[in-house]
């Protein structure tokens, strides 16, 4: 039962995450998320706190409809480790930097993409190697997430 409650709290996280991360978040989230000081903090902040929002209500409806036993204390446990990991990668300087300390580093200077003939490569946008990273990172912690809450 808790192997069924753990691949049910991922998917319904990682459709949250898909949400919240692409559709919810604001344009102006998204630029200044990685900015220095307290503004880009702000930023971050009220992104990872749309993005949980978004994350708790698909949860609920789908544990609501599925009948999950899922507990308070796992969900604010659960949720607040991932809001945590999430705002500390996007702050982005965070997550480059642990990339290149794993030696990783070249990756997201490697995988580009050119986004219109002429532009400069971007290296941070979708399609893009820090943007891989940053998905992969965002993943690993709902996996985190969704073993806490199915086991609390």
């Amino acid at each position: 039962m808790l192997a069924a409650v753990f691949a049910t709290v991922f998917i319904a996280l990682y459709v949250g995450h898909s949400v919240g991360d692409h559709w919810v978040q604001t344009s102006h989230q998204a630029a200044h998320k990685g900015d220095r000081g307290w503004a880009g903090r702000l930023a971050c902040a009220r992104h990872v706190a749309t993005l949980t929002v978004t994350k708790c209500v698909v949860l609920a409806v789908i544990a609501a409809l599925l009948q999950l036993h899922v507990t308070p204390a796992g969900l604010v446990l659960g949720l607040g480790v991932d809001a945590v990991s999430h705002h500390w990668a996007d702050r982005r300087s965070t997550l480059l930097s642990l990339a290149g300390a794993l030696g990783r580093g070249g990756y997201p200077e490697y995988v580009t993409i050119v986004r219109k003939p002429g532009e400069e490569a971007d290296t941070t946008g979708p399609g893009t190697g820090a943007f891989h990273l940053d998905q992969s990172w965002h993943i690993l912690w709902l996996g985190i997430a969704a073993l806490i809450i199915a086991t609390a």
